[in-house]
């Protein structure tokens, strides 16, 4: 996590993407650990902002058991519904997210928001269409 001096902001930058890092002679910023967890940690994952959205997830009960033990952000609601685990957390940005719901494939489902839905289910029919013009090329 660092100033941005370019956008003007606090953002999480993923190291692996650093390609230069320069020492300029300026005095750092003192940001309060108030402003950094409003701006960093209020929503899901590395992108963050303060204005979050609840995603509801649905997890089938093969995949509940695991998904129980982890936690996705320390301000997650959780419960279990005849036997599927209901996963609620906030978010920012949705991209980090979506990539996180799609691994689980089939044992998962995004209830609310609805923007969130249609998106990876749009994901979803891309990956679905991938693999049909594979298979029509293949088979004769």
């Amino acid at each position: 996590d660092a100033w941005d001096h370019g956008k003007n902001a606090l953002r999480s930058f993923a190291v692996d993407s650093i390609r230069k890092a320069v020492v300029i002679d300026k005095k750092a910023r003192t940001i309060s650990d108030r402003t950094l967890n409003a701006e960093l940690a209020a929503g899901y994952g590395i992108f963050a902002g303060r204005k979050t959205q609840w995603a509801r997830l649905r997890f089938t009960p093969v995949r509940a058991r695991w998904i129980a033990n982890e936690q996705w952000h320390p301000r997650q609601k959780s419960r279990f519904e005849d036997g599927a685990y209901i996963l609620e957390i906030p978010y920012s940005d949705d991209r980090e997210l979506v990539m996180d719901i799609l691994k689980y494939g089939p044992d998962v489902e995004v209830l609310a928001p609805e923007t969130l839905r249609v998106k990876v289910l749009g994901h979803l029919s891309q990956a679905i269409d991938q693999y049909r013009k594979q298979r029509d090329r293949i088979t004769p």
